[in-house]
């Protein structure tokens, strides 16, 4: 039983416990307090609803559709969707927000609401901090039942705001004649990767997984243990890479036309090595547990690198303050505000491709020609407070090696350790990153030996 709440939304498991799980009454206690807080100081009365293909999904969505037209207010259902079509629905539809029913990497235990500001963004953590403060919300009384509707183009809408970026050349993508493997975890991305490669122009896709029924044949998280099967379709085929997604396909991963997972890392560093190589002197931004070859990459073409806490929000907190073109997070995030200010899958392929195709190179070649990095990561349970740990790893390095924004991050020589309480997770992450696998997994056994001690 859990229950997580943080700037990544409300998560939890199914055992409908309240207070203990994403239970029914708390989905309706955070819903109204969603309401109240946020989307009554909107002038538009109107939420979008979408989730992604889990189980519990569709009950969930009927809950809250319920909660929000009791309180006078309209709902559009948009269905299945990614998190990224919603967040570009909120500003198609001008509505007041989203919510958004998806946990993410977790598997069928768990499902969350994502909540979206007028923006379609995730909200400003001082705002989630309004609504899940604890407060016990009542439900208003003597309002006219607002409109409950649908919307069936939200996908379709996602992909033409892709497509209307100037760089996509599709003719010249098409005459490539990709072959492309895609593994959409019985999600809602088995649905938008195939629509979008076909409007990009191509047509050679092989699905593994694609039926949104909801029932993840993997871990659904897309680390490169938990996508052994796409890896073997491709080594036993002819294709000239593979694409694996999240359940929400806000997080696109890579494999290599051998079989060999590109590493998410490298989503958004190949995605910036297109954006800045035609953009010379523009910034960047990734948190604070991503890969430093984007740095290395944002340097090289005359730019400035910036780095936030981790969090969607934080990092595009950070890409507004600094004016920067291209920025994500290293589990395969990549967010390009020409398009919109969110994690997203589609762009991150469209500029990926366009990437293969202006190159005329393997996605293998395009890794080799990349600043080399390794990241290991690690997690562990840990109870006691983060602050006790920040204290005692604060005593053993120097001062200038210590960034204590998220957790506490060790900057060594072309190398780095981050500690920190997972977003999602009842746990400690270890990130560690060097320009060798051993290096870093050297690193980290060592935070973690430390760790153990404390």
């Amino acid at each position: 039983m859990v229950l997580i709440k943080s700037i990544s939304g409300i998560r939890g498991t199914l055992e409908n416990i309240p207070g203990q799980s994403l239970s029914d009454y708390d989905i309706k206690q955070f819903t109204l307090a969603y309401i109240q807080e946020i989307i009554r100081k909107q002038p538009s009365n109107v939420i979008l609803v979408g989730r992604d293909a889990r189980e519990s999904g569709e009950r969930i969505s009927n809950i809250i559709k319920e909660v929000v037209s009791n309180e006078g207010l309209d709902v559009i259902d948009l269905g299945l969707v990614t998190t990224p079509t919603i967040g570009i629905g909120v500003k198609k539809l001008n509505a007041a927000g989203g919510i958004m029913i998806s946990a993410s990497h977790n598997d069928e235990r768990w499902n969350a609401l994502k909540l979206l500001n007028s923006d379609g963004e995730f909200l400003h953590p001082k705002d989630v901090q309004l609504v899940i403060k604890e407060e016990t919300r009542e439900a208003s009384q003597g309002q006219n039942v607002g409109n409950i509707s649908s919307y069936e183009k939200a996908l379709d809408d996602h992909i033409n705001i892709v497509l209307s970026q100037d760089f996509i050349d599709i003719d010249s993508i098409k005459a490539k004649s990709f072959s492309v493997a895609v593994d959409g975890i019985n999600s809602v991305g088995g649905i938008a990767v195939p629509r979008f490669l076909e409007r990009i122009g191509i047509n050679k896709i092989h699905k593994i997984n694609c039926e949104p029924d909801g029932k993840f044949n993997h871990n659904p998280e897309p680390l490169p243990e938990n996508i052994t099967h796409i890896c073997s379709e491709i080594k036993k085929g002819n294709f000239d890479f593979g694409v694996v997604v999240d359940p929400d396909a806000d997080r696109l991963c890579l494999v290599d036309e051998n079989g060999i997972p590109f590493g998410e890392e490298y989503t958004l560093v190949a995605a910036a090595e297109y954006v800045l190589s035609h953009n010379k002197g523009s910034s960047s931004c990734s948190n604070l547990s991503s890969s430093l070859a984007l740095k290395k990459i944002t340097e090289g073409y005359g730019g400035k690198y910036y780095s936030s806490a981790v969090g969607e929000i934080n990092v595009v907190e950070k890409m507004k303050q600094n004016n920067c073109l291209v920025g994500g997070e290293g589990n395969g995030g990549v967010i390009y505000p020409q398009t919109h200010y969110g994690r997203d899958s589609l762009i991150g392929l469209a500029l990926i491709i366009s990437l293969l195709d202006e190159k005329n190179i393997s996605l293998s070649q395009l890794k080799k020609q990349l600043p080399e990095y390794h990241i290991f990561k690690q997690k562990m349970s840990y109870s006691g407070k983060l602050s006790k740990v920040i204290s005692v790893f604060k005593s053993l390095y120097p001062k200038d090696q210590i960034d204590t924004t998220d957790g506490i991050k060790i900057n060594l020589i072309d190398s780095w350790v981050h500690i920190r309480k997972s977003n999602t997770e009842p746990v400690i992450r270890v990130i560690s990153e060097a320009q060798s696998l051993n290096y870093a997994k050297k690193i980290s056994k060592e935070i973690i030996s430390k760790l153990h001690l404390i």
